[in-house]
This record gives structure tokens, sequence and C-alpha cells, in this order.
């Protein structure tokens, strides 16, 4: 693939746009079915619902979305001439067909909008199609996962880390002033090139987007505010470059690549900055995962907050990256599960962790480290949440003095659920939860039941200490010390919020 020049992509963006080739538009026009079709990798349903129409609308997601062969005719709005010579599309004089995948992206939960430009989907309808090794994945599950749990605060320079087809670039124009976009493979920098252009990322959506080749941090001498990646970590056995497949293999022994992003990152952060990574990481033996990954951050005078969202055993997760590289019902399957296994046995694998990793430049003498695990459901998006844990975090650790005379909320979002007997006076639990974000729950008895209601803003934390003594009948220094180490904990997660 060769870039297009830029009359060819306005021509291209007024087409699609005159088409009605975005998302919405796209999935009315397969249908619920072929909507749930796609989501399984095969287009029969959404076939089926296109079926006898030949409008434009329809012909573009049989090229594209479907990857059928499409008569030239019906793509007359397309500039088919320079569609060909870049390589986006292949033609045999009739019809025809996408060597390039293109499609719409809206972002459910912020304005990035426009077309992703990428390979197509390996595997689509059963098919047996080895994945070339500089394969350039498109919007998949883990890249919707780091745009949603990313922070979009505002911020001077960011950095999209292995930026693949450039989504995650798309997002951070919106909150950046600069982006800097780097990755080894010069097709993905090419495709995110003609994404972000397509998508008018850098005319009309918000910052410039500069993009850099390099491995790591090696194109990137300066700092940055904010940090973002979705770095190839998945630990494969060795492969000669050639066949390794770069979107999600880099070479490196086990997790050592995000052990390299995590021990880098800090000296390429501006004060108060964040580095956010989606990122699995392994489990040696009987070693807690926590242990590994505070060593990779020691002495590097950053906050960590590790997040475990899933753990798998070998077996789950060489399954799950032998099917991604298309092996499933292949003669290599097995072969290749062995020498996964093998490899695994040698390293002490035991486990592999899948998660979030926010390294944040605090400035603490003694830094935060931090390290969940969280399997269980969460309200997208989350980025709201994971930049209000900063501040909720430097509050937390705030003097004994400084908590009670600051004033707390319970934050907007959070709900008191109590549970009781039918005529109960009282209630056998209360518990109060979010309905956003990690959507976390902390229970209270009558006294932290109490002080948490009060807090509304109009009163320091002190008073309402004292106010709920006197109404329990209790003394105030014994509510003081239960108290404080409950509000740091509701703090750090966000059930109080600073009034």
């Amino acid at each position: 693939m060769s870039l297009l020049e830029p009359d060819a992509v306005s021509r291209l963006r007024d087409a699609f746009e005159e088409i009605g080739y975005r998302t919405d538009d796209v999935l009315e026009a397969v249908g619920q079915a072929g909507q749930r079709g796609l989501g399984r990798n095969t287009t029969v349903a959404a076939q089926t619902a296109l079926a006898g129409r030949d409008d434009p609308l329809a012909s573009v997601i049989n090229l594209w979305l479907l990857r059928r062969s499409v008569p030239l005719g019906r793509l007359a709005a397309l500039p088919l001439g320079d569609l060909s010579a870049a390589g986006i599309i292949e033609t045999d004089g009739e019809n025809a067909t996408a060597a390039v995948d293109i499609r719409p992206y809206d972002s459910p939960d912020d304005d990035a909008t426009g077309w992703v430009v990428c390979d197509p989907t390996p595997g689509l309808d059963k098919q047996i199609t080895r994945t070339r090794p500089d394969y350039v994945l498109g919007v998949s599950p883990a890249s919707t996962s780091l745009a949603q749990m990313t922070s979009r605060r505002t911020v001077g320079t960011a950095l999209d880390l292995g930026c693949g087809c450039g989504v995650q670039s798309m997002h951070l124009a919106r909150h950046a002033d600069r982006v800097i976009a780097t990755d080894v493979n010069p097709r993905a920098l090419q495709m995110a090139e003609l994404s972000l252009a397509l998508s008018g990322t850098s005319t009309t959506q918000g910052a410039d987007v500069e993009l850099r080749e390099g491995s790591l941090f090696d194109p990137v001498p300066e700092t940055v505010d904010l940090i973002v990646s979705n770095p190839p970590y998945v630990m494969s056995p060795p492969q000669p470059k050639g066949q390794r497949l770069t979107y999600r293999e880099a070479g490196f022994s086990g997790d050592g690549l995000i052990e390299q992003v995590v021990r880098q990152a800090p000296g390429h952060l501006n004060p108060g900055g964040t580095v956010q990574i989606l990122a699995n990481w392994a489990q040696i033996g009987d070693q807690p995962w926590a242990d590994r990954l505070a060593g990779w951050v020691e002495g590097l005078g950053v906050d960590l907050w590790a997040l475990e969202r899933e753990h798998l055993d070998v077996h789950e997760y060489i399954e799950t990256w032998l099917t991604d590289a298309g092996l499933d019902g292949s003669p290599q399957w097995r072969p290749r599960y062995d020498e996964w296994l093998g490899y695994f046995a040698q390293l002490g694998i035991t486990g592999v962790s899948m998660g979030w990793i926010t390294l944040t430049a605090a400035g603490r003498e003694h830094p935060d480290l931090s390290f969940e695990e969280w399997p269980w459901s969460i309200e997208q998006p989350v980025g709201q949440a994971v930049g209000q844990r900063r501040a909720g975090v430097d509050d937390a650790l705030a003097s004994d003095d400084a908590l009670l005379g600051g004033r707390w909320a319970v934050r907007d979002d959070v709900i008191a659920e109590s549970t009781g007997r039918p005529g109960a006076a009282d209630p056998e639990h209360l518990v109060f939860r979010q309905r956003s974000g990690l959507c976390r729950a902390m229970e209270a008895d009558t006294v932290l039941g109490g002080v948490l209601g009060a807090c509304d803003g109009d009163l320091n934390l002190g008073a309402i200490v004292a106010a709920v003594a006197e109404i329990l009948d209790v003394d105030a220094g014994e509510v003081r010390e239960q108290i404080l180490p409950q509000v740091r904990r509701a703090l750090r997660e966000g059930i109080l919020v600073r009034a």
C-alpha cells in the first residue's frame, strides 16, 4: 500500500460522507443479525440483509466489511483510480476487491470519529489464512479498552507508543496540544497516516499528529505529559523476525517488553505526567505477580497502580493466541501448542494476568504502589474514574489533620443501598455503591454510614465526626480512630471526592 495524495483523501472522505458510510448507517444496513454475525467473524447474515441492494452504501459495505467482489460500476462514487494505484483496492477490469480494510469509526465515549485503515480481518467466514508478519490490526477489543480507560484531561504533549492503525491518536488529538505516534512497523505508520488524514484529525479535529518510526522510546528523546500504549505484549515462543506477528509479538522473552515499557516510560514523563498501558504480565512460579511489578518500578519515583482484569492459566492463554493467529483447525495447532508449553515451562510461567498498568510522576518521596484484582463488571468509559483516582490518592495520603479539616462529598454517582428484615428498625447492611467507572462498593456500619451520609461539602470532616459521635453517644476520639482509615479508602476508591 502507498499513501493517497491529499486531494484523493479529500475525495474519498467526501464520497464516504455522501454515501453515508458511517457507523450508524452501516449498522442499520446490515441489521442486528448481521451485526452479531460480524462479531462472530462471519458475513452470511449481513449478506442476507443486503441481498438485492446495489446502492452505493451496500456496495461499499460489501467491498470492505464483507470482503466481496463488487462491480466497478457500483463504486463510481469512489476515486477508484487513486485507490487502485495506492494498492487499497485491486481490480480485474470489471470488479474490485479490497486489499486494505477501511471502515467507519465513531467512538460512543467522545467525539473521535472518522475511518480506520488496517489490514483485513483474518479468518473471515472460517477461511484459513496465514496472517502476514507485518499485519496491521484494526480497532480491536484491546484498543477499545485502552481508549475507554484513558484519562481525557487536557495535556500539552501526548505519546501514542506503538500506534498501530492510529485509533488512539484520533482520541488523543482531541485533548492534547500535540501528539507523537510511534511504531516499529512501517506499514502501521502508513495506515495510521491515512486513518488520521481521512478522519481529518490533523485539520479539523484537534492537534497535529507527528508519526515516527522506531522501537519503544528510541524515536522519542523528549518528555511528555501522557503516554498511552497497547504494545505487542503476547508472550509467544521466539520466532524468526520474518515469521513474528509484529502487531502482537515483539521478540522479547516472556513479558520483557512490558517490563521495558514500565521501566523506561518514567524517564519520558514531565512532572505530574501519566502512563497508561493495556498489558499482559506473567506469574512466575508461585511468586505473587504484584511483587514482580513492584520490582519493575523500584527507584523510579513514580506511583504504580496495577489492576488485573483477568487471569488465565497457561492453556487458556495459549489457546487464545493460537486462535488469534488463525491456527485453529490447522495442522500447526498442536505442534505450536507444544512449543508454547515448553517455552512457558522453561521460563517458569504458571499464569498470565491481563489488565491495566498506570504510572504517575506524582513527585512523592515514597511512591504509592497499589495492586488490585478486579474481574467484576465496570461501566465504560472508565477513563474519568481513572483520571479522578490520582486526586483521590493525593487526598488519601494527606495527614490526619488535613483529612479532618477537609470538606468532602459523596461522589455524584454513588448511591446508598440498605437491606434488612421487613419492619426492622435498622438495616442489616448499608452499602455505598458507584454506578459508573469501576462500580466499587463499600459496606458501612452505623458510624461510617452516618459520617459518609453527612459528607455533602458543607461541613469539614472533623465537625461531622463530632456530630455523629454526639448523636450516637460515643467518644469522638474513638470515632476518629475508626473513621480515618475508612475515609482514606473511600477517597482512594472514589466513593468520596473533594467538595
